[in-house]
């Protein structure tokens, strides 16, 4: 053979970059898929048959996906998370929120002439305490039944726990289980505080006197009423539920006046929440305030320290006792009220010691 050319492999051109052309050759449009009649129109010089589909007028609009989420889905997404999360009557509990706000905004509800407003204690302050009753402290009722359907009557209780919860337990408990409000007598010290004050006045609290007491049970209210008062919630640790000195038993005079029947109760589990080990005497009386309180965790601490220890709680509303059967003026033998109160001090102790032994450990 002759001398023969040498034709580097490929389209006649230099190695690596092909023949130059601007548009593809017949080869490489016989391997493109074939293009629909209404697709077909002026192709640019050095575009694909897909690029050039995609950019003809018209068809964008009419087949691409609208970006985003659609705002019926989106609504139908809210309405399943609402139900979800607030239970199936999810919009009716809305629809009765947004009543209640209106109310509130056009001032057309209901405080008696102590402050109370039953309508907001029930909707947020009862609805505040419940989850930490029901899963924190796992508070246990017993008892109920001892609590009248109707008509005036005095609860009185043991006082513990450095903080008084046990009152604000007391009140869920009978709200909850009686269908009824308990409205507590309170020491001078707490409507001395400015924001504390009308909250407690707002959640049927009042004064601690004889007077209120005996306007609110001619009334037909349950009143609540802690005799032990600080003495009770700012003994030691070691103190625990052992009752200190009732007073001189005017909550007692108060339900002979007007007759209605006194139901002892006892608490178990308050005093385990914050365990007071020590107090600054000297600091509380530059404050103005009965202790301060030193537990294990506060003020070590800090506002960690005032989260309260998970508890098993008992609430036990013992039998009544009746003072309907005393004279009109037994309220005035001073030898008859220490008798009485003394019988139901007594009571709320033996009950807390029988309750003691069913509870066994505090925090299991």
């Amino acid at each position: 053979m002759g001398d023969a050319e040498i034709i580097p492999l490929g389209v006649r051109g230099e190695p690596g970059r092909g023949s130059r052309r601007s548009t593809p050759s017949a080869a490489a449009r016989s391997l493109a898929p074939p293009v629909s009649s209404h697709q077909q129109g002026p192709v640019r010089a050095g575009a694909t048959p897909q690029a050039a589909d995609a950019e003809q007028p018209g068809t964008s609009d009419a087949s691409a996906t609208p970006r985003g989420i659609p705002m019926e889905d989106l609504l139908h997404a809210l309405a399943a998370a609402a139900g979800q999360f607030f239970g199936e009557e999810w919009e009716a509990k809305a629809a009765e929120l947004m009543a209640f706000a209106r109310r509130r905004l056009a001032g057309s509800y209901e405080v008696d002439d102590f402050g109370f407003d039953a309508e907001l204690t029930s909707r947020f302050l009862m609805s505040a305490l419940r989850p930490i009753a029901q899963s924190w402290f796992r508070v246990d009722v017993r008892g109920i039944e001892n609590i009248p359907d109707q008509g005036g009557a005095l609860v009185v209780s043991n006082h513990s726990g450095t903080i008084p919860v046990d009152g604000l337990m007391t009140m869920l408990a009978v709200h909850d289980h009686a269908g009824r409000h308990l409205r507590p007598l309170g020491a001078d010290l707490i409507f001395a505080l400015p924001v504390l004050s009308e909250l407690a006045r707002r959640s049927g609290a009042t004064l601690g006197c004889s007077q209120d007491a005996e306007r609110l049970l001619a009334g037909g209210e349950l009143v609540g009423v802690w005799p032990e008062g600080f003495k009770g919630i700012g003994k030691a640790y070691s103190e625990r539920y052992k009752l200190q000195r009732f007073g001189r038993g005017g909550f007692v005079a108060a339900a002979m006046r007007t007759g209605v029947p006194i139901v002892p109760c006892s608490i178990v589990g308050a005093e385990e929440i914050y365990p007071l080990i020590g107090n600054i005497p000297s600091l509380a009386r530059l404050l103005g305030v009965p202790y301060i309180p030193i537990t294990p965790f506060f003020p070590l601490l800090g506002p960690l320290g005032l989260i309260p220890l998970p508890s098993k709680w008992l609430i036990e509303f013992g039998e009544p006792i009746r003072t309907d059967a005393y004279g009109a003026g037994a309220a005035d033998d001073p030898m008859l009220v220490f008798n009485v109160t003394d019988q139901v001090r007594e009571t709320i102790q033996q009950a807390l010691y029988e309750l003691l032994e069913r509870r066994g450990r505090a925090f299991f």
